[in-house]
């Protein structure tokens, strides 16, 4: 979430401190328990360390579990058809996580993130048609439109020189609908739609009461949407698996 937007590298580059650079050691890259035992700061120039990274340790961490009881992983009895499934929804909730950070922390979302899990819902598809022998008309669907909204985003990213939001977002909601099925698609878009509109209620009737208007902006300025959509699908899906 962090070096992504600024193009630093995430494989080779060591994990450091952004305010002094300080190299982090073993004992650091622990997940939250360093953040703890650390009292939430550098070991070397004592900078707060922003609390969003032990947020989204100990929410990933949760997810990951919920989904594997979920999926009634059982270390003594595994199958495989649960390890491909756990491992596919390892990967995309993954993704989701960084282009959720990402687009919460810059108001965008991230095109190599969500081109990844991109190849992720292709790869998915690819596993539920030969191994699953689930029917591929439905996934053909869900490939061509993928092919023609990254045809439609390079025009528009060649004659206006920047990606189109809500190309992404449309191209981000199809992985939902792919990888989560597409009951919690299309109810995470709903509760999402339903959030939004409420809030914006309530910011009228307070600018009414305030006798204060604040200039109208488009709502994929004011909403961080995929961030939104990220939260409720999580949620939707690891409840669904409950549910069965």
């Amino acid at each position: 979430v962090y070096r992504i937007p600024r193009r630093i590298d995430i494989i080779y580059t060591h994990s450091f401190c952004p305010n002094c650079n300080h190299k982090l050691g073993f004992f650091e890259l622990i997940p939250v328990w360093s953040y703890i035992f650390q009292g939430g700061k550098c070991k070397e120039c004592k900078q707060k360390i922003r609390p969003r990274y032990l947020i989204l340790e100990v929410l990933s961490g949760l997810v990951f579990v919920l989904i594997a009881l979920g999926l009634k992983l059982d270390a003594y009895n595994l199958e495989f058809s649960q390890i491909i499934k756990f491992g596919f929804n390892a990967l995309y909730f993954a993704a989701i996580f960084i282009i959720a950070g990402i687009e919460k922390e810059n108001c965008k979302i991230e095109k190599s993130v969500l081109y990844y899990s991109v190849l992720v819902s292709c790869a998915y598809i690819i596993y539920l048609c030969i191994m699953v022998k689930t029917s591929i008309y439905r996934y053909v669907m869900y490939l061509v439109t993928f092919i023609i909204l990254l045809i439609v985003d390079s025009e528009i990213q060649i004659k206006q020189a920047k990606s189109s939001y809500f190309i992404n977002l449309l191209i981000f909601i199809i992985t939902i609908l792919i990888n989560l099925g597409e009951f919690v698609g299309i109810l995470s878009i709903f509760i999402v739609i339903l959030a939004i509109l409420i809030t914006k209620t309530i910011h009228y009737i307070k600018n009414e009461l305030n006798k204060y208007k604040k200039e109208d902006k488009n709502i994929t300025q004011n909403y961080n949407i995929c961030f939104l959509l990220s939260i409720a699908s999580t949620m939707l899906y690891i409840w669904q698996l409950y549910l069965k």
